[in-house]
């Protein structure tokens, strides 16, 4: 596929392979983009800002509602490109093209709500005569910058909401996983959006993504990946909105009282879902001491049967993952844990790609499977005695982004929201769960800033004030 920069579809100077994550076979292929083409997408959006910002609400609304037809059109491709180029099962692909869709409806609902407020100033001391009222105008470019694991949806995430609000947008998405955003991109512009106002540049981000990220012509970065990548953009981004959604360990507490099947049955969802490459998976499961033997028996007998392999067969219920490094990777900090003590229950044998889903018990919150982000396939069951040591364990990360409690004590649950450092919590739920339209985001190291498309709209907007004095 070709990129799109400067209101054309082009080759570049330089060519990757986007390959399966399954068997390694060729996709398609994508071209390298430069510091050269961002700077010629970059100049192109300058006037797609402009024109965008000229371009009426409902104009925008129209031209996102008619992208949503399309992909309802083209949800089949969509879901299978998903598979074939990030390694999720095709069921869950499915899932994910009808999301980004209803994402695409959302932002355009949200295009028509943009509204100003009338300011009463004469409630302010001498401003009595005064009428005042606030304009929202556009940033201008918008850049979305966006990462492997939901292709299409997170990017659909960013740039729904920046044309909503009137801006232009630049994608540059994750090197493994381009050609859903490349699909992005074509169906925008059929369904009528500005050339002169999208581009969709492909290349390593070491290479463009500080490009894009320091230039001065963009206004807003909307970043979705590691805090390590995060920390960087927002120290080359200068004076810029950023918004920053970044990584996590998510914990699970199962109190003493939970109903051991249904955590069991959430755990195991939310825990290996797309092979547990979620931000929002549920890695650390904290589990009250007296109920820890039957909640692992219980999650054991669920995850154990889990089927792995090719992503296009429906019997497949957990895929590769999306790079064979990256499956080393747990395989290895696995292997540290039971080194360390823990007990491996279920699962963690490796081939290839593929890793078979892994229960970990006895894990100390020093492991790094427990205590950094492990991004795939395996959870990690820790102890505690009371409540105060559940959340005591769960607040013991620099990560706040999703956490999830089991319990049928309202007391407990009140402390539990009270008292998580987290920006999204669930109750009688494991941590993996996501309504598009709901303000999505984390505290501490799991970044700033808000998604869903009515809360993604105001950071891709800037606040003026008016105010009218009367003649004296």
């Amino acid at each position: 596929m070709q990129m799109y920069l400067a209101a054309r579809w082009s080759d570049g100077s330089g060519v990757l392979e986007v390959n399966n994550p399954y068997d390694g076979s060729v996709v398609d292929t994508v071209p390298k983009g430069t510091a050269a083409d961002v700077d010629a997408a970059l100049s192109m959006l300058v006037e797609g800002a402009r024109l965008m910002r000229q371009l009426p609400a409902y104009d925008r609304s129209q031209i996102l509602n008619r992208a949503a037809i399309l992909m309802r059109d083209r949800e089949q491709e969509l879901a299978r490109t998903i598979s074939l180029e990030e390694g999720k099962i095709l069921a869950e692909s499915q899932v994910e093209a009808v999301r980004a869709r209803e994402v695409i409806e959302l932002s355009a609902e949200e295009a028509r709500r943009l509204n100003s407020e009338v300011v009463p100033l004469d409630a302010a001391a001498g401003a009595a005569g005064r009428l005042g009222f606030t304009l929202n105008i556009p940033c201008g470019i918008v850049a979305a910058i966006t990462p492997f694991n939901f292709p299409l949806n997170l990017v659909c995430h960013k740039v729904g909401p920046a044309i909503a609000a009137g801006n232009a947008v630049i994608v540059k998405p994750a090197t493994d996983t381009p050609l859903s955003a490349l699909l992005l991109t074509e169906i925008l512009l059929d369904a009528g959006m500005p050339p002169q106002a999208i581009a969709c540049v492909t290349g390593p981000g070491s290479e463009i993504g500080e490009v894009i990220c320091s230039d001065n012509r963009v206004r807003k970065i909307s970043f979705t990946g590691s805090h390590e990548v995060g920390d960087t953009i927002c120290r080359v981004a200068g004076m810029k909105r950023v918004t920053m959604e970044l990584g996590s360990n998510s914990p699970v507490i199962i109190m003493d009282d939970a109903d051991l099947e249904k955590a069991a049955k959430a755990v195991a969802q939310t825990g290996f879902s797309n092979a547990g490459q979620v931000c929002i998976s549920a890695q650390r499961i904290l589990t009250d001491s007296a109920v820890r033997d039957d909640f692992v028996d219980a999650l054991s007998s669920v995850v154990e049967p889990l089927r792995v392999g090719d992503p296009l067969q429906p019997d497949t219920q957990i895929g590769p993952m999306v790079r064979e490094r990256d499956a080393r990777r747990v395989a290895d900090w696995i292997s540290e844990a039971v080194d360390g003590g823990a007990r491996l229950v279920v699962g963690g044998d490796r081939q290839g790609s593929l890793v078979q889903p892994a229960v970990l018990d006895n894990v100390g919150p020093d492991m790094r499977v427990s205590c950094e982000e492990l991004f795939g396939p395996a959870v990690a069951v820790t102890a505690f005695d009371d409540i105060d040591e559940a959340i005591r364990l769960a607040n013991s990360t620099r990560y706040g982004l999703s956490a999830g409690i089991f319990t049928q004590d309202i007391d407990r649950a009140l402390r539990f929201a009270m008292e998580v450092d987290s920006g999204n919590l669930h109750i009688n739920w494991a941590t993996q769960w996501r309504a598009d339209l709901m303000p999505y985001g984390g505290i501490k190291d799991s970044g700033m800033g808000k998604e869903g498309p009515r809360y993604a709209i105001r950071e891709m907007t800037e606040q003026k004030m008016v105010v009218f004095h009367r003649a004296t």
